[in-house]
Protein backbone atom coordinates (compact mmCIF):
# COMPACT_ATOMS: atom_id res chain seq x y z
CA UNK A 1 0.00 0.00 0.00
CA UNK A 2 1.72 3.44 -1.32
CA UNK A 3 1.25 6.06 1.03
CA UNK A 4 0.28 9.33 -0.21
CA UNK A 5 2.51 12.46 -0.80
CA UNK A 6 1.85 13.58 2.88
CA UNK A 7 1.83 10.87 4.04
CA UNK A 8 5.00 10.53 3.03
CA UNK A 9 6.30 13.75 3.70
CA UNK A 10 4.88 13.32 7.63
CA UNK A 11 7.05 10.09 7.55
CA UNK A 12 10.33 11.88 6.31
CA UNK A 13 10.05 14.61 8.68
CA UNK A 14 9.45 11.91 11.47
CA UNK A 15 12.87 10.08 10.61
CA UNK A 16 14.75 13.06 9.74
CA UNK A 17 13.50 14.01 13.86
CA UNK A 18 15.17 10.85 14.67
CA UNK A 19 18.37 11.17 13.25
CA UNK A 20 18.62 14.82 14.81
CA UNK A 21 17.82 12.93 18.37
CA UNK A 22 20.66 9.97 17.76
CA UNK A 23 22.68 13.00 16.90
CA UNK A 24 21.87 14.84 20.50
CA UNK A 25 22.32 11.40 22.33
CA UNK A 26 25.76 10.66 20.74
CA UNK A 27 26.73 14.13 21.52
CA UNK A 28 25.59 13.41 24.92
CA UNK A 29 27.31 9.97 25.16
CA UNK A 30 30.76 11.94 24.12
CA UNK A 31 30.73 14.79 26.40
CA UNK A 32 29.89 12.16 29.41
CA UNK A 33 33.00 10.50 28.17
CA UNK A 34 35.33 13.28 28.29
CA UNK A 35 33.97 14.63 31.67
CA UNK A 36 34.59 10.99 32.97
CA UNK A 37 38.13 11.20 31.55
CA UNK A 38 37.93 14.93 32.97
CA UNK A 39 36.60 13.43 36.42
CA UNK A 40 39.25 10.68 36.02
CA UNK A 41 42.47 12.92 35.64
CA UNK A 42 41.75 15.47 37.88
CA UNK A 43 44.28 17.36 37.39
CA UNK A 44 46.98 15.02 38.80
CA UNK A 45 50.23 14.78 35.72
CA UNK A 46 50.35 11.04 37.27
CA UNK A 47 47.04 10.21 35.84
CA UNK A 48 47.73 12.44 32.36
CA UNK A 49 47.79 10.93 29.10
CA UNK A 50 51.78 10.84 29.18
CA UNK A 51 52.06 9.90 25.03
CA UNK A 52 51.74 11.98 22.36
CA UNK A 53 49.40 11.72 20.02
CA UNK A 54 50.21 10.45 16.63
CA UNK A 55 50.44 12.36 13.61
CA UNK A 56 48.21 10.26 12.05
CA UNK A 57 45.69 12.01 14.08
CA UNK A 58 46.64 15.25 12.11
CA UNK A 59 45.87 13.08 8.89
CA UNK A 60 42.29 11.85 10.38
CA UNK A 61 41.37 15.75 10.92
CA UNK A 62 42.35 17.22 7.31
CA UNK A 63 40.87 13.88 5.80
CA UNK A 64 37.36 14.14 7.79
CA UNK A 65 37.27 17.72 6.57
CA UNK A 66 37.37 17.42 3.21
CA UNK A 67 35.27 14.56 3.27
CA UNK A 68 32.54 17.06 5.13
CA UNK A 69 33.53 19.15 1.78
CA UNK A 70 32.45 16.63 -0.37
CA UNK A 71 29.43 15.57 1.04
CA UNK A 72 28.11 19.01 0.90
CA UNK A 73 28.95 18.50 -2.87
CA UNK A 74 27.26 15.42 -2.96
CA UNK A 75 23.81 17.17 -1.40
CA UNK A 76 24.54 20.63 -3.49
CA UNK A 77 24.35 18.40 -6.24
CA UNK A 78 21.55 16.46 -5.94
CA UNK A 79 19.31 19.32 -5.25
CA UNK A 80 20.47 20.79 -8.62
CA UNK A 81 19.68 17.44 -10.22
CA UNK A 82 23.45 16.86 -11.21
CA UNK A 83 23.42 12.77 -10.42
CA UNK A 84 26.65 12.19 -11.47
CA UNK A 85 27.79 14.88 -9.83
CA UNK A 86 26.50 13.35 -7.04
CA UNK A 87 27.34 10.38 -7.29
CA UNK A 88 30.89 10.84 -7.67
CA UNK A 89 30.86 13.59 -4.61
CA UNK A 90 29.68 10.58 -2.60
CA UNK A 91 31.61 8.07 -3.77
CA UNK A 92 34.69 10.33 -2.96
CA UNK A 93 33.09 10.83 0.70
CA UNK A 94 32.83 7.36 0.85
CA UNK A 95 36.41 6.43 -0.03
CA UNK A 96 37.71 9.88 2.80
CA UNK A 97 35.63 7.55 5.44
CA UNK A 98 37.54 4.59 4.40
CA UNK A 99 40.55 6.71 5.11
CA UNK A 100 39.96 8.02 7.78
CA UNK A 101 39.88 4.60 9.06
CA UNK A 102 42.78 3.34 8.19
CA UNK A 103 43.96 6.47 9.39
CA UNK A 104 43.19 5.75 12.76
CA UNK A 105 44.48 2.00 12.59
CA UNK A 106 47.36 3.81 12.28
CA UNK A 107 47.48 5.96 15.19
CA UNK A 108 46.19 2.95 17.05
CA UNK A 109 49.52 1.31 15.66
CA UNK A 110 51.84 4.31 16.81
CA UNK A 111 49.89 4.78 20.34
CA UNK A 112 51.43 0.89 20.48
CA UNK A 113 54.19 0.95 19.33
CA UNK A 114 55.12 3.82 22.16
CA UNK A 115 53.62 1.41 24.94
CA UNK A 116 50.27 2.70 25.13
CA UNK A 117 47.88 0.29 25.14
CA UNK A 118 44.22 -0.10 25.78
CA UNK A 119 44.55 -2.21 28.81
CA UNK A 120 47.19 -0.52 30.70
CA UNK A 121 47.96 0.92 34.33
CA UNK A 122 47.15 4.76 33.26
CA UNK A 123 43.50 5.00 32.15
CA UNK A 124 43.70 8.30 30.46
CA UNK A 125 45.50 6.20 27.51
CA UNK A 126 42.76 4.09 27.66
CA UNK A 127 40.49 6.71 27.00
CA UNK A 128 41.87 7.66 23.98
CA UNK A 129 40.94 3.99 22.39
CA UNK A 130 37.39 4.80 23.72
CA UNK A 131 37.39 8.02 22.30
CA UNK A 132 38.63 6.72 18.83
CA UNK A 133 37.04 3.67 18.80
CA UNK A 134 33.46 4.92 19.94
CA UNK A 135 34.01 7.66 16.73
CA UNK A 136 35.10 5.12 14.44
CA UNK A 137 31.74 3.30 15.03
CA UNK A 138 29.48 6.39 14.08
CA UNK A 139 31.37 6.74 11.06
CA UNK A 140 31.34 3.43 10.03
CA UNK A 141 27.16 4.08 10.32
CA UNK A 142 28.14 6.93 8.35
CA UNK A 143 29.31 5.05 5.39
CA UNK A 144 26.67 2.78 5.76
CA UNK A 145 24.48 5.90 4.97
CA UNK A 146 26.24 6.69 2.22
CA UNK A 147 25.93 3.77 0.33
CA UNK A 148 22.40 3.59 1.65
CA UNK A 149 22.26 7.40 -0.59
CA UNK A 150 24.28 6.11 -3.38
CA UNK A 151 22.51 2.66 -3.97
CA UNK A 152 19.20 4.63 -3.69
CA UNK A 153 20.58 7.41 -6.35
CA UNK A 154 21.58 4.20 -8.52
CA UNK A 155 18.17 2.83 -8.33
CA UNK A 156 16.43 6.07 -9.49
CA UNK A 157 14.52 6.52 -6.47
CA UNK A 158 12.17 9.81 -6.19
CA UNK A 159 14.06 13.17 -6.11
CA UNK A 160 11.98 13.65 -2.94
CA UNK A 161 13.48 10.61 -0.99
CA UNK A 162 17.26 11.07 -2.63
CA UNK A 163 17.03 15.04 -1.33
CA UNK A 164 15.93 13.33 1.77
CA UNK A 165 18.79 10.84 1.84
CA UNK A 166 21.16 12.78 1.28
CA UNK A 167 20.00 15.60 3.68
CA UNK A 168 20.12 12.85 6.35
CA UNK A 169 22.80 11.44 5.88
CA UNK A 170 24.80 14.79 5.47
CA UNK A 171 23.46 16.08 9.01
CA UNK A 172 24.92 13.08 10.37
CA UNK A 173 28.34 13.22 8.15
CA UNK A 174 29.18 16.44 9.43
CA UNK A 175 27.79 15.93 12.96
CA UNK A 176 30.97 13.24 12.49
CA UNK A 177 32.97 15.69 11.37
CA UNK A 178 32.66 18.01 14.40
CA UNK A 179 32.77 15.35 16.81
CA UNK A 180 36.16 14.26 15.43
CA UNK A 181 37.62 17.55 15.58
CA UNK A 182 36.18 18.24 19.36
CA UNK A 183 37.96 14.75 20.25
CA UNK A 184 40.93 15.49 18.70
CA UNK A 185 41.68 19.43 20.52
CA UNK A 186 40.12 17.93 23.56
CA UNK A 187 43.23 15.37 23.49
CA UNK A 188 45.36 18.20 22.59
CA UNK A 189 44.69 19.64 25.57
CA UNK A 190 45.27 16.89 27.78
CA UNK A 191 47.88 15.32 26.85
Amino acid sequence: MDQTPIEDMQSLKARKFLMWLFVISSFMMFAALTSGFIVYTEGNAERGIKVLLPKAFIYSTIIIIISSVTMHLAYLSGKKLDFSKQKLYTVLTIVLGIAFFISQYSAWKVLTDAGAYFVNYNASQSFIYVFTGAHLLHIFAGIIMLIYSLIGKTRNIPQVRNIFRLEVTSIFWHFIDILWIYLYVFLLLNQ
